[in-house]
């Protein structure tokens, strides 16, 4: 084992978040310290992205605010992200979905997996 490696394992702490993909509509609730206070704030929208492996993972959110996209990167073992709530699950064939950026309206609307449940006995 790489000797950098094996120092991060024990510095850094993994956060238990939920099982998300590229399309999954997300709610990140986020530490944000202004000055001597300190924050939470919700950023809600689709996952477009996730990349890198291991404490270096990293995942980018996009909403559209405003009329104008706002995209933000989060660490995925970053002590400020308080919670991950997976709103939506989409179906999307790819695992980055920049396509995104381009469309507006309807056509940038993702179809939702939905799941059934069957009771077995």
């Amino acid at each position: 084992m790489d000797a950098l490696k094996f120092v991060e394992q024990d510095l850094v702490e993994i956060n238990e978040l939920p099982k998300f993909k590229a399309g999954d509509t997300v709610s990140v609730s986020y530490k944000i310290r202004e000055g001597n206070k300190e924050r939470i704030q919700v950023f809600q929208g689709t996952v477009i992205q996730r990349r890198g492996t291991g404490i270096h993972e990293t995942f980018t959110v996009r909403k559209v605010s405003g009329g104008m996209g706002v995209e933000r990167v989060f660490p995925m073992n970053s002590p400020f992200i308080e919670s991950i709530k997976v709103n939506k699950t989409g179906s999307v064939r790819r695992a980055r979905i920049f396509y995104l950026r381009k469309r507006t309206g309807k056509a940038a609307r993702i179809k939702e997996k939905i799941f059934v449940k069957t009771d077995k006995k």
